[in-house]
C-alpha cells in the first residue's frame, strides 16, 4: 500500500511538473538553447577526432624526424618573411615558440582532453578559445598534411562557437541564452559552404553539368568506404538522381536558410541528408560531420523539442525560465558579426567570380574562408604503391612485396575499410600524388629512405610492414590503375587493377642521388 501511495504521489508530482512546463511563457521569438547544445556537442566530437589524428600521426609527418619536419619549415617561412615575428603574424601558431616532438604531442593531447570535456557537455568561451587556437596552430604549420578545406572550416566553425557560450558558466544549459547574431553567422557559414561547393562543381566539370559525375565519384574518391562499391554499381538513373539531389542541397536549399522557420527547417533537413549520404558512401575525413554543425543552426528549440529526449527538453525549459540577459554577450556578438561581415567581402567576390578558387582563407586567423569540394571528378582511379625487395636484383623479376596502406587499395581482395571521420593523412596525400609527378611530392623520397631503414614512425603510417626482421635492399614506387570488381566475381575480388608504370625507380639506402637530394633538403645530415 505504501508503495502504491508513493507511486501515485510521484505521478501527481510529475503531472504538476509537466503542467508547470506547459505554463512557461510562450513567445513568437524562436530560441536556441537546444541548438547550442547540439552544435557544441558535435563540435567537441569533431575536435576530439581531429586531435586524435594528430596524436597518432603528427610525429611521423612533421616531427623532428618526420617526412616534412616542422623545424625546417619554420626556418624557410622565417627566411621568406624576414623574421619569426613576421612568420607568426602571417601564420599564427603556438609552435613558433616551442615545436619539439614533445610540444607537438602535448598540444595534441591537451586538445583531445579538452575536446572530451566539451563532448561531455561542459563548455565556455575560454575553453573553446583554447581549442580554436590550438587546432589552428597545427593547421598553419602542418604544411600539405593540413592543407584540406575542412581544416580551415574547423577553425572558422570553432571561432564562431566561442561566442555561443558565456564567459565562465560551463553548464550545458547556462543562464545565458545563445545570441541570435551568432546563430545567424552559423547560417551564413553553411550558406557559403554549400553554395561555394555547388558553384565550383557547376563551373568545374562537364560531368557534373550533364549529371554523370556519380558514375565515377564513388570509385575514384580519395578513400572509398565499405558501401562505396554498392553505390558505384547502382543503376545510372539512380546515380543521375543523386547528382540532381546534390544540386538541390548545394544550390537550392541554401537560398532558404534565411527564410522563416518552415523554409529553414526544410533547407536544414535537405543539407544534412546530403551529408549523411556522403558519410555512408565514402571516407571524407570529418568533413561531412563538420558541415552538419552549422546546418544545425537552421533549427530552433521548437524543432528539437519534438525529436530530442524529454529530459533534455525539460532542462532547456528550466533554463529558459531562469534566463538572465547579458548585455556583454549581446554586444560581443554584434561586434563579431560586424567583423565577419567585413571579412566576407573577399569570399563573396571569389564565389561570384568566374575564376572561383576553393578552400582558401583570406585572413591570418581563417575567420572567413571560401569552400568547395570535388570541382572535378576523375574518371579513373590511380594509386602509387611502394614496393620493397630483399633480392639483389632490382628488376621486375625480383620478389617485390607491397607496403599496404591503411585506407587506399593495394591487394585485390582488400575490402574498403570504414575510416572516417578519422583521417589517414598519408593516404590522402598519396591519392593526390598518384595524379601528379614525384617532383611535386619530394617528401616521397624521404619516405622511401625511411622505409629502407625500417624507420618505426614512417612504418606506423602503413597497415603492415612486409620486412619486419630486416629492411629491404631496394624500394620502388609503382603506379597502378584500380577499378571496382563486379560483385559476385568468381575470385571474390573487391578490386581489379592494371600496372601503368614506374612512378619512382628502385633505390637503395646508399643510392647517391637519393642521399644527395635528402641532404640538400636538410632531411638528413
Amino acid at each position: 500500500m505504501n508503495l502504491l501511495r508513493k507511486q501515485k504521489q510521484n505521478e501527481v508530482i510529475n503531472d504538476e511538473t509537466d503542467n508547470e512546463f506547459e505554463k512557461l511563457p510562450r513567445t513568437d521569438r524562436p530560441t536556441y538553447w537546444l541548438t547550442r547544445f547540439m552544435i557544441l556537442r558535435l563540435l567537441g566530437l569533431v575536435y576530439a577526432i581531429a586531435f586524435l589524428v594528430a596524436i597518432n600521426q603528427i610525429i611521423p609527418l612533421i616531427g623532428s624526424h618526420g617526412l616534412t619536419p616542422i623545424g625546417i619549415y619554420l626556418k624557410n617561412v622565417s627566411a621568406a618573411l624576414g623574421s619569426n615575428g613576421a612568420g607568426f603574424v602571417r601564420l599564427p601558431s603556438i609552435f613558433w615558440f616551442w615545436h619539439s616532438d614533445s610540444a607537438l604531442l602535448a598540444g595534441a593531447w591537451i586538445g583531445f582532453l579538452i575536446s572530451c570535456v566539451v563532448v561531455a557537455g561542459f563548455a565556455n568561451a575560454p575553453i573553446l578559445t583554447v581549442l580554436w587556437f590550438l587546432y589552428m596552430s597545427f593547421v598553419h604549420l602542418g604544411q600539405e598534411w593540413y592543407g584540406y578545406g575542412w581544416e580551415i572550416q574547423l577553425t572558422e566553425t570553432g571561432f564562431l562557437a566561442i561566442f555561443l557560450c558565456p564567459l565562465i558558466d560551463m553548464r550545458p544549459f547556462p543562464k545565458r541564452e545563445a545570441p541570435i547574431a551568432i546563430i545567424v553567422l552559423f547560417r551564413w557559414l553553411i550558406f557559403r559552404i554549400m553554395v561555394g561547393s555547388g558553384l565550383i562543381k557547376l563551373r568545374g566539370d562537364e560531368i557534373w553539368r550533364n549529371g554523370t559525375a556519380l558514375y565515377y565519384h564513388f570509385e575514384t574518391q580519395p578513400i572509398p568506404g565499405p558501401l562505396s562499391r554498392w553505390f558505384h554499381f547502382l543503376p545510372h538513373i539512380v546515380l543521375k538522381v543523386g547528382v540532381w539531389f546534390n544540386w538541390l542541397a548545394e544550390l537550392i536549399a541554401p537560398l532558404f536558410i534565411f527564410w522563416p522557420r518552415v523554409g529553414r527547417h526544410i533547407a536544414g533537413v535537405v543539407i544534412i541528408s546530403l551529408q549523411i549520404v556522403l558519410i555512408l558512401s565514402g571516407n571524407l575525413s570529418f568533413l561531412n560531420w563538420l558541415t552538419i554543425i552549422p546546418a544545425l543552426a537552421c533549427f530552433d528549440d521548437g524543432f528539437w523539442s519534438k525529436i530530442l529526449p524529454r529530459f533534455l527538453v525539460n532542462r532547456y525549459k528550466v533554463a529558459a525560465e531562469r534566463v538572465e540577459p547579458s548585455k556583454a554577450m549581446t554586444v560581443t556578438a554584434w561586434v563579431v558579426t560586424f567583423i565577419i561581415g567585413f571579412l566576407s567581402f573577399r569570399p563573396i567576390a571569389n564565389m561570384l567570380s568566374p575564376g572561383q578558387i576553393m578552400n582558401t582563407s583570406f585572413d591570418p586567423f581563417d575567420l572567413v574562408n571560401t569552400y568547395g569540394a570535388f570541382g572535378t571528378v576523375g574518371k579513373e582511379r590511380l594509386n602509387v604503391i611502394f614496393e620493397g625487395t630483399m633480392d639483389n636484383d632490382s628488376s621486375d623479376k625480383a620478389n617485390w612485396k607491397p607496403y599496404v596502406y591503411k585506407g587506399l587499395p593495394v591487394t585485390l581482395d582488400q575490402v574498403s575499410p570504414q575510416i572516417a571521420p578519422y583521417q589517414l593523412r598519408l593516404d590522402w596525400q598519396m591519392w593526390f600524388a598518384s595524379m601528379s609527378t614525384p617532383d611535386e611530392y619530394p617528401w616521397t623520397l624521404n619516405l622511401i629512405y625511411k622505409l629502407l631503414h625500417n624507420d618505426h614512425d614512417a612504418i606506423s603510417l602503413f597497415a603492415t610492414n612486409p620486412f619486419h626482421d630486416k629492411p629491404p635492399k631496394y624500394i620502388r614506387a609503382v603506379l597502378y590503375r584500380y577499378s571496382f570488381a563486379k560483385p559476385g566475381n568468381a575470385q571474390g575480388f573487391w578490386w581489379d587493377r592494371e600496372r601503368v608504370g614506374i612512378w619512382l625507380p628502385p633505390m637503395s639506402a646508399d643510392d647517391a642521388g637519393l642521399v644527395g637530394f635528402l641532404k640538400s633538403s636538410g632531411w638528413i645530415k
